[in-house]
């Protein structure tokens, strides 16, 4: 089946969506809305208004303020949750390269002999490389101006710069239950397997923070592992489809 859907302009726009039976209370308003916020953008917020899917024709009274309203609400949503994401983030690094450093020494993510499935670890290598490769940071710049060997720089140099989702497998792939136990206890989680599948469902909510993607109401593919015994008793686990509220559980166990 071919696309055929054309371009239309913001005047066509507003007129579909009002033919379609969504109430536009202040059409100028919401002109100029639509030239700052793409209309599939605001679209995703809509849809949840619609009473079909087939003919996108919006129930009754449904108004497109009340999209703006959703989009402004997820906005604020994700810039909470990506400065929570932010303070895990930093603190996990942190942990990292401190337990890990003092068992294996400086340079414990370039021993191959330290992490499990070589092929995936092959990658997970080669993306630290080419972060550090691309980093602008002084000392990165400072340390390869006077270092030649090893190739890349101490771990506390090395893993400031690498991404949220390389730093999450490197910490999977690192075959060292003991230690990594010990930094999810830091983390207040009895097993470090918790760890690793909060990190996971982070990583991938993180991205869609960076990238400005919804994530009111949106699906997510991975659920955190939770522990057995939750300390708040409106917390209940169980809930499907997988949406923000399990890894906002997960946030909120990582800060507590």
């Amino acid at each position: 089946m071919d696309y055929d859907k054309q371009p239309i302009n913001v005047d066509e726009q507003v007129a579909l969506l009002q033919n379609r039976g969504l109430v536009i209370e202040d059409i100028a308003t919401a002109k100029l809305q639509l030239r700052n916020i793409s209309y599939f953008r605001i679209a995703s917020y809509l849809r949840y208004m619609e009473e079909d899917r087939q003919f996108h024709h919006y129930k009754l009274g449904s108004t497109f303020e009340q999209a703006i309203d959703l989009y402004l609400f997820d906005k604020e949503l994700r810039q909470l949750i990506f400065k929570a994401i932010q303070d895990i983030e930093i603190s996990l690094r942190t942990k990292m390269i401190q337990i890990f450093s003092m068992e294996h020494g400086a340079f414990w993510f370039m021993d191959a002999s330290l992490f499990k499935n070589a092929d995936f670890y092959e990658g997970c290598l080669d993306n630290i490389k080419k972060e550090v490769s691309r980093s602008n940071e002084d000392f990165i710049k400072e340390h390869s101006e006077k270092y030649t060997f090893p190739s890349l720089p101490p771990v506390w140099k090395t893993l400031e710069v690498v991404s949220f989702g390389t730093l999450s497998k490197l910490f999977c792939l690192f075959k060292d239950n003991r230690l990594k136990k010990q930094v999810a206890r830091e983390f207040g989680l009895p097993q470090y397997t918790y760890l690793e599948s909060w990190i996971r469902c982070i990583t991938v909510l993180r991205n869609c923070c960076a990238h400005h993607a919804r994530i009111w109401n949106r699906r997510f593919a991975l659920k955190p592992q939770l522990p057995n015994r939750l300390p708040l008793f409106w917390i209940a686990p169980t809930q499907k489809p997988i949406k923000l509220y399990h890894l906002t559980i997960a946030l909120y166990r990582y800060q507590a």
